[in-house]
């Protein structure tokens, strides 16, 4: 368990919201870390494993046209995967990977070319950090390094959306709970 998959609980049941996750490289690693965390069922409805890219579009409602045109491993097909999910399992936050752990190339994109998205509540006008963000990453290693950065970078992402909407209020009612000053 990470010290981030901690702290994407904690903000989660701190705000009372919930998450689900769709994961293509990772393959379920992102669903296990979170759920490594005591207390998680609080805030974790639940994971698709969408490997496969008709599933993508069949179970997470990318476009057909899309994943025609530009392949699973695509920024545009992450960002589509996190807001599948998070209607899908009816969550406020969705969060995906898709990408290339090797140890082949895949859809003419190099291994350790990775997408990682995050889709939440509010937007524009809510005055919150919601919505959805993608990074592109470009990782080295073998597979499993690359499949472990991939988690680590998707749970960051999903962290630094979640404190950036977290208001000063929150943080202090937070603070005081868990003993701080």
């Amino acid at each position: 368990m990470s010290s981030t998959a901690t702290d994407v609980v904690r903000l989660l049941t701190v705000k009372g919201e919930t998450l689900a996750v769709a994961e293509s490289l990772t393959g379920g690693l992102v669903a296990a870390e979170i759920t490594s965390v005591p207390g998680a069922s609080k805030v974790f409805r639940g994971s698709v494993t969408a490997y496969a890219t008709d599933l993508k579009r069949d179970l997470l409602g990318v476009d057909a046209t899309l994943l025609a045109a530009r392949g699973a491993v695509d920024a545009q097909v992450a960002a589509e995967m996190a807001v599948g999910v998070r209607k899908a399992l009816g969550t406020d936050w969705g969060i995906a990977t898709t990408g290339v752990a090797g140890p082949d190339p895949q859809d003419g994109q190099a291994v350790g070319t990775v997408f990682v998205a995050v889709d939440g509540p509010g937007g524009a006008d809510s005055g919150s950090a919601g919505g959805g963000k993608v990074e592109a990453l470009r990782l080295n290693g073998d597979r499993a390094e690359i499949r472990r950065e991939s988690v680590r970078s998707v749970l960051a992402l999903l962290l630094k959306e979640l404190a950036g909407e977290q208001t000063g209020n929150e943080r202090a009612q937070d603070t005081e709970r868990n003993g701080g000053f």
